[in-house]
């Protein structure tokens, strides 16, 4: 941070902003102002360059041809990778995970690079579509309650052995490799399968990139009453049976 001011960055939004998605742009905001933090939003078009001062960098998910897009410009600019490596930390979500991997397989069926910002490889899957509730154990080192989320996803992500698993499925596909992982991480690069949009349904993930971008333990309380009557819901909506 520089004088005090967040500055958050949501890539793409004209290619990647499927299912809510940017919604998670708003919620960070919004409880970054309500620890009294000035912040400065940035939504950067697919045309425009990638600011490399940024503090967060939000990217959410899209179909595969715009996937496809955005993996290309997002290569060609290289904007994310210096911000990554003066520290910024980034969260993505479905395409927005797989193009942090190494490679994904595109709307041509081809294998498209990625950023290499993550240590995961995914492909196509063969089987039955991804789709429905999510519940999780997020890992315990991240120091979170349960994940809920939404899942509609084809791909199948493999991690590498510097990606830790961002959470273990109770419920749902996750990764769809059938370990029962969901999502991955590192130091401060974060990938997800999940919708909802997930920082809506687990606002404590969105505290925990301003932690990490303040380079704090804690933050100041407060009022999550909303948050929690939408989790509740979630939660027990997701574990009714169908």
């Amino acid at each position: 941070m520089s004088d005090n001011q967040l500055r958050l960055v949501w890539i793409y939004p004209d290619l990647l902003s499927t299912y809510g998605d940017q919604g998670n742009a708003l919620v960070v905001e919004r409880r970054a102002r309500q620890r009294g933090l000035d912040v400065a939003r940035l939504d950067v078009r697919s045309d425009q360059p990638i600011p490399t001062s940024g503090d967060i960098y939000l990217i959410g998910g899209g179909e595969d041809r715009p996937q496809r897009l955005a993996a290309e410009r997002l290569r060609r600019d290289g904007g994310l990778h210096r911000a990554v490596g003066n520290g910024a930390i980034v969260f993505s979500v479905c395409a927005g995970y797989q193009i942090l991997g190494h490679e994904f397989i595109n709307d041509l069926g081809q294998r498209e690079p990625g950023l290499g910002l993550l240590d995961v490889v995914s492909v196509r899957g063969e089987g039955e579509r991804c789709v429905g509730d999510v519940l999780g154990d997020i890992d315990a080192r991240l120091g979170l309650p349960p994940l809920t989320g939404f899942e509609n996803h084809q791909g199948v992500t493999h991690l590498g052995p510097t990606a830790r698993p961002f959470a273990k499925v109770r419920l749902g596909k996750g990764n769809g490799t059938g370990d029962g992982t969901e999502g991955a991480y590192n130091d401060t690069v974060f990938g997800t399968y999940m919708h909802g949009p997930v920082l809506a349904r687990n606002p404590l993930i969105a505290d925990l990139l301003l932690k990490l971008a303040l380079d704090v333990n804690a933050l100041p309380p407060t009022d999550d009453r909303w948050y929690e009557a939408l989790r509740n819901e979630r939660i027990t909506a997701a574990q009714q049976p169908a």
